[in-house]
């Protein structure tokens, strides 16, 4: 078996079904995928080189109305159910995600 070397300190699985259902729902206009809305906010390249893993995944049987399931892969035992229309930043923050942009990690530094 060969292996491929990722960058991904984390992998977060975002369910294609329930976002499409939605028609986006996430963004200042609301009109944006929750995985897109996530890459943008926490500025992560796609593919194996980014930071983090945000992957479209088919559907993952939970299905909730009004809301997108997400599985972070630190607590892959607790699935969120993100809300339409939910802050992005909230978002992040109760996933436990953390920024890769060099600005995120300077707050309370003086």
């Amino acid at each position: 078996m060969k292996t491929v070397h990722a960058a991904w300190t984390d992998t977060v699985l975002v369910c294609k079904k329930c976002s499409k259902k939605l028609d986006g729902g996430f963004g200042p206009k609301g009109k944006t995928p929750l995985a897109k809305a996530l890459r943008q906010e926490l500025a992560v390249r796609k593919g194996r080189k980014g930071e983090l893993g945000i992957i479209e995944v088919k559907c993952l049987g939970i299905c909730p109305r009004n809301a997108v399931t997400v599985v972070t892969g630190k607590a892959p035992g607790d699935w969120a159910l993100v809300a339409n229309g939910a802050p992005i930043s909230d978002v992040v923050r109760d996933l436990g995600l953390r920024s890769t942009t060099p600005s995120a990690g300077s707050e309370g530094e003086a």
